[in-house]
């Protein structure tokens, strides 16, 4: 499996596309603002049919293409329910930012839960919940790869902000904990924004959430 990063939109928000090109299949993970030019020739130059898009959460710098890359694509779009809200009717984050986006609500085609296992390019993943950024960020870990797509949950050195609707600091250190802290050290975070990281290096060095609690 082959992981492009790319870093798209007004503020580099970063999708993943996942391909494998002896399978000709491929998953995009998050769709930031013109993230559909950028997968477009790699999935030709790969040979690779686009079959999903995981949204990690609902906010409008990780949906921005979503519409256009469901159009163009036919990709069957997974997100959590919790942010059923946010990805359905965008315009409730525009009230929130004080500015018009232009946003289009996606349509989801299946909600994923905690513990819920996709197969896609070839391989297993599981689905964790990790709320307190907003209700529904979810990540998407890859065991036999040793990878992890976490949305805005945790970053290098970091963590996703809380102060929005719907976030809660208490939620999303605890999650961070329970849900991404329990993956094995040697786990590649990919988050949303930034450098990529490993859960070892956060358990030991983030300045938000100790691995335990003193």
């Amino acid at each position: 499996m082959k992981i492009h990063v790319l870093p798209s939109g007004p503020i580099k928000t970063i999708g993943y596309l996942l391909t494998d090109a002896k399978l000709g299949a491929a998953v995009l993970v998050d769709a930031p603002g013109g993230i559909l030019a950028k997968i477009q020739p790699l999935l030709a130059k790969e040979g690779c049919k686009l079959t999903e898009l995981w949204l990690t959460h609902g906010h409008w710098d990780h949906m921005q293409d979503g519409v256009e890359v469901r159009r163009e694509t036919g990709a069957l779009v997974r997100a959590h329910r919790a942010d059923q809200m946010l990805i359905e009717t965008p315009e409730i984050m525009e009230g929130f930012m004080a500015q018009r986006m232009g946003l289009v609500g996606i349509k989801v085609d299946a909600w994923v839960e905690q513990g819920d296992r996709l197969t896609a390019v070839g391989r297993d993943f599981e689905v964790r919940h990790v709320p307190g950024h907003c209700p529904g960020n979810v990540l998407f870990y890859q065991a036999a790869g040793k990878v992890a797509f976490v949305g805005d949950a945790l970053f290098n050195s970091g963590v996703g902000r809380w102060d929005l609707p719907g976030g809660s600091f208490e939620l999303l250190e605890r999650a961070i904990r329970e849900q991404i802290y329990t993956l094995p050290d040697d786990t590649i975070v990919f988050p949303g924004h930034g450098q990529r990281t490993t859960v070892g290096a956060e358990k030991e060095t983030n300045p938000y959430v100790a691995a335990i609690v003193r």
